[in-house]
């Protein structure tokens, strides 16, 4: 199979050696990455790339398209001894009204899918959202991304946290993932590798970062019936799910064979407000951002959502959401 140049020009990581733009702003800086037209830029707010809608600025933030651009991305921050903070759709994630220090790498703009007929499997970058891949997938009459369709993050992503719904999830899917480590090395892992297990993955908390995927898929089927199912699936979703207010999906994790949203429901928190930030009415396992919340609102939420489930069934909900930078304390 011939991949993109995109994904596969280039292991040798380009050295920093570029110039420094000053914009009107002073307080704001943007650093062009030699023989490329990728910038690494100063005091940008993440609030934009977050499903939440809420987030303090990166220190630094690039948001590199191909491959060569992600490893020069990595080799800057690591010769200036600066952390990396590694952002795909955002989709489930809460970042502190404070920031992030060191460099945020945004991996949306990382985007490639190849259907190849011969095998039945599907190659996508990691900024493909996984919506558009079921979809694509769908339209030709391959099965097996059906359930996919309602999950708004990216390729990437949701290889990292095992993302699924309706009984299906990448586990069940995934050929392999090639992740890059911050020194350049580019590695190919096999689920088994990956150590799966529900929403979770090795490679969370990990700095290594999935560049691509490869599913297993079935094609040759209707692609009328496929379209149906996936339609589907994503009207169940839309049925039962708040899709009108910034989320970031599900906040915790299901503690079998309890459902999260059921415990919060019969705890009495659906419509509890902090702030900004409120139990969803129509799925209690949703936070809402309901106009003008602080990422610390959320925060505080998740956290009073948890006492008051472990208070009354004696059960710890374990957050499903990723939360990054410095909070105030509970």
């Amino acid at each position: 199979m011939t991949v993109s140049k995109d994904l596969v020009n280039g292991l040798n990581v380009a050295r920093f050696q570029g110039q420094r733009h000053k914009t009107d702003n002073l307080k704001t800086e943007k650093i062009c990455l030699p023989g490329t037209e990728c910038l690494v830029k100063s005091h940008v707010s993440l609030a934009s790339f977050t499903s939440f809608r809420v987030g303090g600025p990166a220190e630094w933030l690039v948001a590199p398209k191909h491959l060569n651009e992600l490893e020069a991305s990595f080799e800057w921050a690591i010769n200036r001894d600066l952390p990396i903070t590694l952002l795909g759709a955002g989709s489930n994630l809460l970042i502190s009204d404070r920031g992030l220090s060191g460099l945020v790498i945004c991996t949306r703009h990382l985007r490639y899918t190849y259907f190849d007929q011969e095998t039945g499997q599907v190659t996508a970058a990691a900024g493909e959202p996984l919506v558009r891949l079921a979809w694509r997938a769908a339209e030709l009459g391959w099965s097996g991304l059906e359930w996919a369709v309602g999950i708004p993050g990216s390729v990437g992503g949701s290889v990292v946290m095992n993302a699924g719904a309706h009984t299906g999830c990448m586990a069940d899917i995934l050929v392999n993932a090639h992740v890059l480590s911050p020194n350049g090395s580019l590695e190919i892992l096999t689920p088994e590798k990956l150590g799966y297990n529900y929403r979770t993955s090795l490679l969370q908390g990990d700095k290594r970062l999935v560049t691509q995927a490869t599913f297993q898929l079935k094609p040759g089927a209707d692609p009328a019936k496929v379209i149906a199912t996936t339609a589907q699936h994503l009207k169940q979703r839309h049925s039962t799910q708040p899709y009108n207010k910034p989320s970031c999906g599900s906040v915790f994790r299901n503690p079998n064979p309890h459902k999260a949203g059921w415990l919060i429901e019969q705890t009495g928190l659906k419509g509890y407000r902090i702030g900004g930030a409120t139990v969803a009415e129509r799925h209690a396992n949703f936070i809402l951002n309901c106009g003008g919340a602080k990422a610390n609102d959320i925060f505080q939420l998740i956290h009073y959502v948890q006492h008051q489930v472990e208070r009354h069934w004696s059960l710890s909900l374990q957050p499903e959401v990723k939360i990054l930078g410095e909070f105030q304390p509970i």
